[in-house]
């Protein structure tokens, strides 16, 4: 009986063995107690604080006044700038300080970092010693003297105070950085001045006395080989950084991406370097990039965007080992100066998307930023993102970035992807040198797609409506660009169609990147206008402008296609419609890029006798204004006998209800759709009436 309960009691415990074994299987807990030991959190981040450097006595840099007018209206790189950031993180509970005297204990959530004076040996492994003599100099020197610098600088003023404060915000950015990269705190906030970006070697501009975030990352390059051998610098501030640019243009350790307004040089500080073809020299060819605003009134779409398909894959790519912010605040929504409208949200997201980088190893100094209440919600939410807080959601997610701003970031996009795989990856041919494809040991494999269009416009025209090609001597272009109707040296109307090359709707292979012929088709909106015309039995001119010259030996970085419209235009002017004695209505429909040779013409020749309409599809094309070097009285005539459309979302409208272009540009009318073949084919009966109204009032007249 003893070995049966034995037999049962062992059957019963493997029973319930195998039962447990079947509940684990399925995820079920089974009815034993799991006890996990006590162990020490496997992370770095969350247990560390966020740094703050920031010192009253950086306050000591002050314009001296001369006049009661600048007493009442401050210069804009204020005193009151750092001042007001320190506040605002009191306010909103960041840090402790009722008094806001810059204590060292600031609380829980931040840990004040001493700020110090940058030594004469850091702040030379930027500058020139000529140049750190100088600002030393000005220590002694009395109030005239002072002014007297200050008004030889370069957008820079100079107190007794403004060396010692220099070399705090210098030192400040070091310490900073340096109490990241040492694992003392997750992350960083320098909040410092005078701004440094526009400091270079040997001088100081741009209300920047000396370099601090170039100074920071060449010591911290210098001092800590072992764990930083790559640093990413990220200057959002409105302005290029000439300055940080210079200190590392030949370094392949520092990748510098700067965003600003650039538009074509005439944005402080205005020089070439600040364009986005600038990628660096030397070892640090491909470790410069700029995106250049080409206008003002960039927000968040345009900085999220550029941020989406240029800084985060680049810096993904580039794998630093600290990310640097160059932070000024002159982009926000409310600075006068930048005239921009980046939100604090945007700020927040920003930071969020380079805190992913460098494994969290992120320092924030200050730049620019000019009206203190921007600047001061704008870095409240910087510091807030550094502590762990998620940033807020966008004001408006689904607006569109500018259209000049697309076109830019793909610009960038395009020569950046020489140097950088994550751009081939998804735009495989935008590192194709064109001058080489055009070149003659290519040129039998090669054959550009505007000239087969082109060629394919013209079958179809002589073969429907007996086109010919019109001569174009000593042009040193394709004889096709020209094309006019058989009747044109017998008509008395005739209608001139200048147009870009028709767009291409199409479809790319997403692993080649190739194009799908079969999916893509040609878009002409043009032949509307040209069987328009036909049916009344006018004259016909089309004019074709190439947007590039690939064609023999021409090196397309030299084409300018608005210069060759113009050129074109005047010579089918003097050379043969001069000539067509019948003729004596003339409209011109003008359409994309290539409207600037029509308005060319039409200030630098006699036309207005025989031109009765003009009619210019701009789409977001740049208007073109109409300069009269032949008569003053051209700028009224043209308004008067023009229709101008563009794109609903053209810049020329910008956020005034009201405004209206001037008249220069001709009259000007909002379309309700965006895009050339959608403005065109919800204008067109619009601009034919136009013209038959100007034939008939001509007739009237007559």
């Amino acid at each position: 009986m003893q070995s049966n309960m034995t037999s049962s009691a062992m059957e019963g415990s493997t029973k319930r063995k195998q039962e447990e074994e079947n509940l684990e299987s399925l995820n079920v807990v089974p009815k034993r107690q799991v006890i996990v030991p006590t162990k020490k959190p496997q992370v770095h981040y969350i247990p560390l604080k966020t740094g703050l450097c920031y010192d009253v006595r950086m306050r000591y840099h002050a314009k001296i006044f001369t006049s009661y007018f600048e007493y009442i209206d401050p210069h804009p790189e204020d005193p009151r700038r750092i001042y007001r950031i320190y506040k605002i993180l009191a306010e909103n509970g960041l840090i402790n300080d009722t008094m806001l005297s810059g204590v060292d204990d600031i609380g829980d959530i931040m840990l004040k970092i001493p700020v110090r004076e940058a030594t004469a040996d850091e702040i030379l492994e930027v500058h020139s010693r000529e140049h750190l003599e100088f600002l030393e100099s000005t220590t002694t020197m009395n109030r005239e003297v002072l002014l007297k610098e200050t008004e030889k600088g370069d957008s820079v003023y100079f107190n007794n105070d403004s060396y010692m404060s220099a070399k705090l915000s210098c030192g400040g950015a070091i310490e900073a950085c340096k109490a990241v990269v040492e694992g003392k705190v997750k992350n960083a906030l320098a909040v410092v001045r005078p701004p440094g970006h526009h400091s270079e070697p040997e001088s100081s501009g741009g209300f920047c006395l000396f370099s601090n975030v170039a100074v920071a990352a060449k010591n911290i390059l210098k001092n800590y080989p072992e764990s930083v051998r790559k640093i990413m610098i990220l200057d959002w501030d409105i302005h290029h950084g000439n300055g940080t640019q210079k200190a590392f243009y030949q370094d392949e350790r520092v990748l510098y991406v700067s965003l600003h307004r650039f538009e074509a040089g005439k944005y402080y500080p205005g020089t070439v370097q600040g364009q986005y073809d600038q990628c660096g020299e030397g070892k640090g060819e491909g470790f410069n990039c700029n995106i250049t605003w080409p206008t003002g009134g960039v927000g968040d779409a345009e900085y999220m965007w550029a941020f989406e398909q240029i800084v985060m894959p680049m810096g993904r790519e580039f794998q630093p080992d600290l990310v640097i912010i160059s932070s000024g605040f002159d982009a926000a929504d409310g600075d006068v100066i930048g005239q921009c409208h980046v939100t604090p949200s945007c700020y927040g997201h920003m930071t969020h998307m380079l805190k992913s980088l460098a494994r969290g190893n992120l320092v924030v100094v200050l730049e620019g930023g000019y009206n203190l209440d921007s600047i001061a919600i704008s870095a409240l939410s910087v510091a807030k993102t550094l502590i762990g807080e998620p940033p807020d959601e966008l004001p408006d997610p689904l607006k569109d970035p500018k259209p000049e701003a697309l076109e830019m970031i793909y610009k960038v996009i395009k020569i950046q992807s020489k140097y950088w795989k994550c751009f081939k990856r998804r735009h495989g041919n935008y590192n194709i040198n064109f001058s080489e494809v055009a070149s003659d040991t290519l040129a039998t494999k090669t054959f550009p797609l505007q000239t087969a269009i082109r060629q394919q416009q013209y079958y179809n025209l002589f073969k429907e409506y007996d086109f010919v090609k019109f001569p174009t001597a000593n042009l040193k272009l394709p004889d096709d660009l020209i094309l006019c109707s058989p009747n044109i040296h017998t008509a008395e109307t005739v209608i001139i169609i200048v147009h870009d090359t028709p767009q291409i709707w199409l479809e790319k292979d997403i692993i080649s990147n190739t194009v799908d012929p079969c999916s893509s088709i040609i878009i002409d909106s043009t032949l509307d206008f040209l069987k328009w015309a036909h049916n009344r039995k006018y004259g016909i001119i089309d004019v074709n402008i190439p947007q590039s010259l690939i064609y023999g030996d021409e090196n397309p970085d030299n084409y300018s296609s608005l210069i060759n419209a113009q050129e074109i235009l005047l010579f089918l002017w003097d050379n043969h419609i001069k000539f067509l004695n019948e003729v004596n209505k003339i409209a011109f429909i003008g359409v994309g890029d290539s409207v600037s040779g029509v308005v060319h013409l039409l200030g630098h020749r006699d036309t207005k006798e025989r031109v009765k309409a003009v009619i210019n599809f701009m789409a977001d094309k740049q208007l073109k204004p109409l300069v009269p070097l032949v008569d003053e009285s051209l700028s009224d005539w043209y308004f008067k006998n023009s229709l101008v459309f563009s794109n609903r979302t053209h810049p020329c409208w910008g956020d005034k209800e009201n405004k209206k272009p001037r008249k220069k540009y001709g009259r000007v009318l909002r379309c309700d759709t965006d895009g050339l073949n959608s403005t065109i084919e919800e204008r067109f009966d619009e601009a034919t009436d136009f013209i038959l109204d100007s034939f008939e009032e001509w007739s009237d007249s007559e």
